[in-house]
């Protein structure tokens, strides 16, 4: 009997124990859900004439609630926010003509208990691009794939307001750049877009189980691995599409205006699934696409397709020298120092005068921009050691590139002993000395032959006067602007002046002309090439318009 007693005791004591316990949770962390949920929606430009909006299709909705800690929207159009403390959110609806909707709010309180209440609002939205719903679906279905053969076919960018906010700058991928590895599943998605109504556009992604994720969202296919991979992902569902205005910093010439939401869908490089794409150009056989990056709105990703299969771009090249998407830039609109962001300097007299037995000085302030040109001035005077001065401007460590097009718009120095260069070296210059690396003169030009320009590569075997080199007449090198370019791909590289071609190389896999290179631009005085300098030599500019890169 006293041994049932002390058992009965104990199990009381335990009893209490947990009930302590329980007690002390409820006392943390209470789960409470909002009240008094209020929704209210106002469609912008309700006149009395437009009582359902401007045709903008844009209404601004606000919720409130006591105790909401976060609150999302749901609508009816298949969309959804995502979480907004604030409670305050910009919808744009793109359906064109009159449609009622039903928004939905949910308000979390904490420990995420929601409350939820639903409004209609009906709005007009006059909204259509049938040439892009055209071009996207050939009326019927269209399917697209990774333009593979295509340099950038995947990039990134800043999204800003600078010059360089709308093109990959930070990275462009090379042709075929994704085949194997981590990132072997990547050419073997295509993209169906398919037409079902006047208006009504619908999206899905084929893949073979897995798609390329950024690293960033691993962990939405179930991986903590730093860097980007393949990852197993389901793509059975099918999209509602909705294609609307465009709202970027993209310049109006760099973009169709139209964007589209796919409404919880991706493009097939995993970088979110509520961006919206925007469609920078779109033809028949080409799409080429600008996304902002889900939860980093200071990276905009950029993707091209193509209708052709990753097999026949393999057999055909592709669009190797279809060079005409602007990458780089810069237009000297600025006055006062180049651009920081852009250029850097080689300063000095370097080994041997630039091993050419150049005769000046090197300065940064012998270039400036002013009047919307760069100005880089050789001047007869005394600096350093040497009887002139001069400026030498590069890309090296902010911008180099592999394949492309490069126009450059420059008017030439004039004067005996003057040699002004556009020229490219191969950026593992250090690891790799000159000739190895390569370089690519895309236009010098020597005072003691004036009008005669040539286009040049260096390599090994083919180093300092024995370069590849052709030459062309342009009348007025130094008293007017002439379009300077360079076109180079995988298999061939070609110069022009003025849209007519005068040098081309074929380009071999044997050939340092297959890695990074960096752009420079310079004005020597004598030297190697330069010759004799006139006695009475006093300065000398060449003025660059412009310099753009294409992939």
């Amino acid at each position: 009997m006293k041994k049932t007693l002390n058992n009965f005791i104990k199990f009381l004591f335990v009893l209490i124990l947990v009930s302590s316990c329980q007690e002390d949770d409820l006392s943390f962390g209470d789960i409470a859900a909002p009240t008094e949920l209020e929704v209210t929606a106002e469609i912008v430009g309700v006149t009395p004439e437009t009582p359902n909006g401007d045709g903008t299709g844009i209404v601004n909705i606000t919720a409130t609630a006591k105790g909401a800690m976060t609150y999302q929207f749901k609508f009816s159009d298949g969309t959804q926010s995502e979480a907004t403390p604030s409670g305050k959110l910009k919808k744009q609806f793109t359906s064109p003509g009159v449609h009622t909707y039903v928004i939905t709010a949910i308000a979390y309180g904490s420990g995420g208990s929601p409350t939820t209440k639903s409004i209609d609002v009906t709005v007009y939205s006059s909204f259509s691009d049938p040439e892009t719903l055209q071009k996207l679906t050939d009326g019927a279905s269209k399917t697209w794939y990774w333009f593979a053969a295509k340099q950038g076919h995947l990039g990134v960018g800043p999204n800003d307001t600078t010059p360089n906010g709308f093109i990959p700058q930070y990275y462009a991928a090379p042709p075929f750049d994704k085949s194997s590895g981590a990132a072997a599943c990547f050419y073997q998605e295509s993209l169906v877009f398919t037409k079902t109504g006047e208006n009504e556009l619908k999206y899905k992604l084929n893949t073979n189980g897995s798609i390329f994720f950024n690293a960033t969202f691993n962990g939405v296919g179930g991986s903590t691995a730093p860097d980007d991979q393949c990852l197993a992902y389901d793509t059975s569902q099918e999209y509602n599409v909705n294609l609307m205005p465009t709202n970027s910093n993209v310049p109006a010439d760099q973009t169709t205006g139209t964007s589209m939401s796919l409404n919880g869908g991706t493009m097939g490089y995993y970088i979110g699934t509520t961006m919206v794409y925007e469609i920078m150009k779109i033809t028949d056989t080409e799409l080429y696409v600008r996304a902002v990056m889900e939860g980093n709105p200071a990276l905009a990703w950029y993707h091209i397709f193509t209708t052709k299969t990753i097999a026949e771009q393999q057999n055909t090249g592709g669009g190797d020298d279809d060079f005409t998407d602007l990458v780089w830039s810069d237009e000297f609109d600025t006055d006062g120092a180049p651009d920081a962001s852009k250029w850097t300097y080689d300063l000095g007299t370097g080994d041997n005068g630039w091993g050419n037995n150049e005769q000046q000085y090197y300065k940064a302030e012998n270039a400036v921009v002013e009047g919307g040109s760069l100005k880089i001035t050789a001047k007869a005077e005394s600096f350093g050691g040497k009887d002139y001065t001069s400026a030498r401007l590069k890309t090296e460590g902010l911008y180099d590139f592999k394949y492309g097009r490069v126009e450059i718009r420059a008017k030439l120095p004039s004067g005996s002993g003057t040699w002004p260069a556009l020229w490219m070296l191969g950026a593992n210059y250090q690891t790799n000395a000159w000739p190895a690396c390569g370089e690519i003169d895309i236009m010098e030009h020597v005072g003691n032959n004036q009008d005669h320009v040539l286009g040049t590569l260096h390599l090994p075997g083919n180093s300092g006067g024995d370069g590849i080199s052709a030459g062309t007449t342009v009348t007025g090198a130094s008293t007017e602007f002439h379009v300077y370019e360079l076109t180079w791909s995988a298999t061939k590289i070609t110069w022009k002046v003025d849209g007519v071609e005068f040098h081309s190389y074929n380009n071999t896999a044997s050939t340092p002309f297959n890695a990074d290179f960096f752009m420079i631009m310079n004005v020597a005085m004598g030297g190697n090439l330069g010759g004799p300098i006139a006695p009475g030599f006093v300065s000398s500019t060449m003025e660059v318009d412009y310099i753009k890169v294409f992939q």
